[in-house]
């Protein structure tokens, strides 16, 4: 049950426009019982929902939105059948498509030969439907048309254009005949004929390109809401509403001005600011589109019929593969023969290339640059590193920032906010302005500035403030090799007062190496290799590996412990021969009673050095010390020195003695550090300087250190590798190279301060505009806000908050 319950489905959703539109999708998902949570990202336009499939199921969600008024986004793939005959065999086709999990429609024309099928690419992929397709008998000939999010939202881009240009098409004469007449129709005609041609050119305008308002006022009516359709609605059919009555019934009202120009030209101007908007958010997420598009579309499978190009998506794991120079590696996998450099910089972050012979890893995405190898894949499709970069980075971007809420809140009383105030600025000017300021013709005016009002909010600036930064900043810092995966990081890291670094892996190379040894009267160092290799035999820790890899090196056989114990924080104790073995550190030397004097002036020696000492005991007599050593990075020092600029407390954590530990931490250059730290009580360190108001970063390893990692504020896992998906932290590193912690708190702090500018703009523009455009300062200057002004700022709005965002593009480590 827990597994179901954690099931969580992706959906793209058509037509959302604002935070009201994302908010009644969130209400219509929860409200159907086993749904555990729904997160709605407006810039990318899908939610995010768990749920409990024993309860409800994803075509029951996908019901709900569509009962809120929105559309589900399909992809879509149509497939060139050959051995159709006739109407069962186009049935039978048609049924098998319908089965598959993950196909949403399937349509077989036998007359064409061709079968289109809507589907979740999240659940089932191409090549599965064409593999479902043979195995009921008949051939696939061919694909085309895959929608791909691209692809789709290049094409309600392309129909907002359409739009637009069809409403300048009228807009342009409606406004030129409004304010030049006799410009097109002469000084002859009167002003009701010009009125009427005026009303002619603006219907197009107000019901065909303006369709779009409607629909989405009408949706949010359904659901007793209001959102930035409605306020447009209600703006525009006010002006146009009137100047259609003074055209057709103008003796009803004494004033004959109609304001077919400023229903026209609101409609206009928001369809330009739509359009821009949505190619600065199609930009937006550029990042994770490249991220995407790195998988190639073929491969070169080597079979038992020799080299054969096939679809990358045909790829099982264990197959080999040819990559040539200059091409894109498919698959993850494990270098069988031959040798070469690959770009490793679009996953990993790492400008210089990786060498690469026999046994070494690659990853899908990465460039093979100069020879020609040959690869087993170990993980391919969805399992690949790549794949796995994509769904944590959209995991991200679906995450809110506890900011968010404070908007989310505000959002949700917006537009019913705004329609009060324009509401009572149209009686206040109707009935008490008009007879202060002794307004001539008091309906127009009071329209003029109910209209102003309600097309100059902008309830989409503050939807996309924090969301559209979100996706910039986890897009940004996945071409560096940051892994953001959560946005409660973002806002945490620009709070940092400390920073704790793990020892090994992460201030040093974390590939230790016995560096000398000593050995007590009557042993020699083979036997002391002998002993201490056997007894680690097994065990996953780094100095375990240094052990086997010295004992190795003198070509020494080493044995299997009949026994074998892992004791946390000291070291391991193991049956040999019938003989006890005793493997670690002073503590466990301590417990056992292993008189350490004989060589106490060694490991002194060796502690001062900075080398981690090992003790090896044979039924408790002391055989020998092992002095392992890891180098410190070369970057270390930099790294420390930068965030200490940045005004953070650096402190070094180790299981070493004190001695070892100040060897180390002088190397860096950190002067605070705590030794003796077993692994358990990491996270007892975090939270103790968190008692005492200490906003803290934990750097380690995101396994060996999950539980501190999961107790910091913020926890940075060092080298995520293959298995990312698995780290524990907010913040994976996917490279090797410590310098990407300051580039990942540095991305954050940014990401956050452009999602602070974006929130005090969206509301520092709604605070001052509304006000100004309900007349509050035409009794002092007898300036009135024009609502095609006010409309052209309501688009502008939006375009800055999202164009703001993208500057973070720009970011460099």
């Amino acid at each position: 049950m827990d597994l179901i319950e954690r099931k969580e489905t992706v959906i793209r959703i058509k037509g959302m426009h604002c935070a009201t539109c994302a908010s009644a999708v969130k209400e219509a998902i929860d409200a159907l019982d086993g749904v555990r949570d729904a997160r709605v990202n407006l810039a990318t336009d899908r939610v995010y929902v768990k749920l409990d499939e024993s309860k409800v199921s994803r075509k029951q969600v996908e019901e709900a939105i569509r009962s809120a008024g929105y559309e589900v986004a399909k992809d879509e793939v149509t497939l060139s059948i050959g051995g159709m005959h006739c109407a069962a065999c186009a049935r039978t086709v048609e049924d098998a498509l319908g089965a598959m999990p993950g196909v949403q429609e399937a349509s077989v024309n036998l007359a064409l030969g061709r079968a289109k099928i809507a589907y979740d690419s999240a659940v089932v992929g191409k090549a599965d439907i064409a593999r479902t397709v043979e195995k009921t008998g008949y051939r696939v000939l061919g694909t085309e048309g895959a929608a791909a999010e691209k692809l789709a939202r290049a094409e309600e881009r392309r129909e907002v254009f359409r739009t637009l240009v069809l409403s300048i098409v009228f807009t342009v004469p409606i406004a030129v005949i409004s304010m030049a007449p006799e410009a097109i129709l002469g000084d002859t005609l009167d002003a009701s004929f010009r009125n009427v041609v005026l009303f002619a050119l603006s219907v197009p305008v107000q019901f065909v390109a303006g369709r779009r308002f409607y629909t989405g006022a009408y949706r949010a009516l359904g659901n007793r809401r209001a959102n930035m359709d409605s306020l447009i609605v209600l703006g525009t059919m006010s002006a146009w509403t009137y100047s259609t009555i003074v055209t057709l019934l103008p003796d009803a009202v004494a004033a004959q001005e109609v304001y077919f120009d400023t229903a026209a030209v609101i409609i206009t101007l928001v369809l330009l600011g739509k359009h821009l908007e949505l190619r600065a958010r199609s930009s937006t997420s550029e990042a994770i589109i490249l991220l995407m598009d790195l998988q190639p579309a073929t491969a070169i499978r080597v079979d038992k019929d020799g080299e054969r190009e096939v679809s990358a998506e045909e790829l099982l794991v264990g197959d080999e593969i040819i990559v040539r120079p200059g091409t894109i590696i498919p698959v993850d996998g494990a270098v069988i023969s031959g040798q070469s450099s690959v770009d490793e910089s679009v996953v990993t972050g790492e400008s210089i290339p990786s060498e690469k012979t026999a046994g070494a890893q690659v990853l899908g995405g990465t460039v093979n640059l100069t020879g020609v190898i040959r690869v087993r894949a170990t993980r391919v499709g969805a399992e690949t590193t790549l794949a796995q970069i994509v769904r944590l980075v959209e995991g991200a971007q679906a995450t809110k920032a506890p900011i968010e809420r404070y908007a989310d809140f505000v959002a949700g009383y917006f537009v019913p906010a705004v329609l009060a105030a324009a509401s009572i600025s149209l009686v206040f000017w109707l009935a008490v302005g008009s007879n202060i300021w002794e307004i001539s013709d008091p309906i127009p005016f009071s329209l003029t500035i109910f209209v102003a009002v309600l097309v100059i909010a902008c309830p989409c600036a503050l939807g996309l403030a924090t969301p559209a930064a979100i996706v910039v900043g986890t897009g940004r810092g996945a071409q560096l090799g940051v892994l953001i995966k959560d946005a409660e990081a973002l806002e945490r890291a620009h709070k940092l007062t400390t920073v704790i670094l793990d020892k090994t892996g992460t201030i040093t190379k974390g590939v230790p190496r016995v560096a000398t040894m000593y050995v007590a009267d009557g042993d020699d160092e083979d036997h002391l290799l002998f002993l201490a290799g056997s007894a680690e035999r097994g065990t996953e820790h780094v100095l375990s590996k240094a052990i086997e890899s010295a004992a190795d090196e003198r070509g020494l056989t080493l044995d299997t412990p009949s026994m074998s114990r892992v004791l946390p924080g000291e070291g391991v104790s193991a049956t040999l021969q019938g003989r006890e073995v005793l493997v670690g550190n002073r503590r466990l030397a301590l417990a056992h009673g292993v008189n350490l004097e004989p060589l106490e002036t060694r490991i002194q020696e060796m502690e001062a050095n900075g080398l981690t000492v090992v003790m090896c005991a044979e039924e408790k007599r002391l055989v020998g010390l092992l002095g392992i050593g890891d180098v410190v990075r070369e970057e270390a020092r930099e790294v420390v020195d930068e965030l200490r600029s940045q005004e953070m407390t650096i402190i070094m954590l180790t299981g070493d003695n004190a001695r070892t530990a100040k060897a180390i931490a002088s190397m860096a250059g950190i002067e605070e550090f705590t030794a003796e730290v077993m692994p358990a009580d990491k996270a007892g360190v975090v939270r103790s300087l968190q008692s005492k108001g200490e906003v803290v970063a934990m750097v380690g390893d995101g396994i060996n250190d999950a539980p501190a990692l999961a107790q910091a504020d913020v926890g940075i896992a060092m080298g995520g590798g293959a298995d990312i998906a698995l780290e524990t932290g907010n913040v994976v590193i996917v490279g090797d190279d410590l310098r990407s912690v300051v580039t990942a708190i540095r991305l954050s702090k940014r990401t956050f301060e452009k999602i602070r500018q974006n929130l005090f703009w969206a509301l520092a523009y709604n605070t001052a505009a509304i006000p100004i455009a309900a007349g509050v300062l035409y009794p002092f200057t007898g300036w009135l806000l024009s609502p095609m002004v006010a409309a052209a700022a309501m688009a502008f709005s939006s375009i800055s908050v999202v164009t703001n965002a993208s500057l973070l593009k720009r970011f460099q480590p």
